[in-house]
C-alpha cells in the first residue's frame, strides 16, 4: 500500500497560565480535531509539529515532509510585520510567529508546498514582508462583521475568486465562492511576490497564491475544515457554502506531485 503524503501540520500555543484551572501554569501545544481529521480525509497523514525550543529539533521534524499547513488559532503579533500594538488585546502571540515563520522558511528552502488556514494566511503575510489590519472593523470603514463570538463559524459570505487561480481550481472552477467568516484581522498590503485571489463584497482581501510556478505556497482566511453542509444547510445565509473537503483534497494531490 502507497505510504500517505505527510503533511506537517503548525500547532496552537497555550501558554503558561497560573489561573488555568487545566495544566496550570504549564504551556499546550495542540492541533484542532478538525484539521487534523481534514487532512486524513484528503489522503494525507497529519504529523503535528511540536515546538521544542531547539533549532535541530524544527528541522528534523520539518525534513520528510511532503507539505506543511499552517493552521488558525491567536492573533498574528503587530511586531512580527514591524509595528506596534494598536490595543493590548491585539497585541498576538510573537512566539508562536516565530516557530511558523521558521517552519514557512525551511519549507521554502527544500521546496515543500504550504498551505495556510486563516492565521495561516496571517503568518504568510508576515513571512513575506505583507502588514495586517489589526481589527477590521475598527481600521476599515463600512466594511462587513467578520468575526461575531455568537455565530462562530456560522457567519459567512461570498467572496469573489480569480478565475484560473489554483483556490478555483480547487473548488472546481468557481468564481464566487460561499465561506465562513471567524476572524478580526485582514492584510492590509498583500505578501510580497503574491497574488490576491479572493476578495470579500467589502474589499477585504481573502486569498493569496505566491506567483512563483517553481514554489507552492497559499493561505486563505476562511476555515474550509469547518464547512460542512450538514450543519450549515438549515441556515439561509449559508447557502452555497462550499463543502471543506476540496481544498484539503487539492492541497494532498499537489503534495503528491
Amino acid at each position: 500500500m502507497k505510504p500517505r503524503p505527510r503533511i506537517g501540520v503548525s500547532c496552537n500555543f497555550m501558554h503558561e497560565d497560573p489561573d488555568r484551572a487545566l495544566f496550570r501554569g504549564k504551556a499546550l501545544q495542540y492541533v484542532e480535531a478538525r484539521m487534523a481529521k481534514a487532512v486524513w480525509r484528503a489522503g494525507g497523514h497529519p504529523v503535528i509539529l511540536v515546538e521544542l525550543d531547539d533549532p535541530a529539533a524544527i528541522e528534523a521534524q520539518a525534513s520528510d515532509l511532503d507539505g506543511l499547513l499552517l493552521t488558525g488559532g491567536a492573533d498574528v503579533s503587530p511586531t512580527s510585520y514591524g509595528e506596534t500594538a494598536m490595543q493590548p488585546e491585539w497585541s498576538g502571540d510573537a512566539i508562536r510567529d516565530a516557530y511558523e515563520i521558521d517552519l514557512i522558511r525551511r519549507a521554502e528552502a527544500v521546496g515543500t508546498p504550504v498551505l495556510g488556514i486563516c492565521r495561516g494566511l496571517q503568518v504568510i503575510t508576515a513571512a513575506f514582508e505583507g502588514t495586517l489590519w489589526q481589527d477590521i472593523n475598527t481600521q476599515i470603514e463600512g466594511t462587513l462583521v467578520h468575526r461575531d463570538w455568537h455565530r462562530y463559524d456560522q457567519l459567512g459570505h461570498d467572496v469573489s475568486v480569480t478565475e484560473g487561480s489554483w483556490v478555483s481550481a480547487a473548488y472546481g472552477g468557481v468564481t464566487t465562492l460561499g465561506v465562513n467568516s471567524i476572524h478580526h484581522q485582514s492584510i492590509k498590503k498583500p505578501p510580497k511576490g503574491f497574488a490576491v485571489t479572493a476578495v470579500a463584497p467589502d474589499g477585504v482581501l481573502e486569498a493569496v497564491e505566491l506567483i512563483d510556478d517553481s514554489r507552492f505556497v497559499v493561505g486563505v482566511q476562511w476555515h474550509p475544515e469547518w464547512l460542512e453542509a450538514d450543519r450549515v444547510a438549515s441556515d439561509p445565509d449559508a447557502q452555497g457554502w462550499a463543502d471543506g473537503g476540496p481544498i484539503f483534497s487539492a492541497f494532498v494531490q499537489h503534495c503528491v506531485g
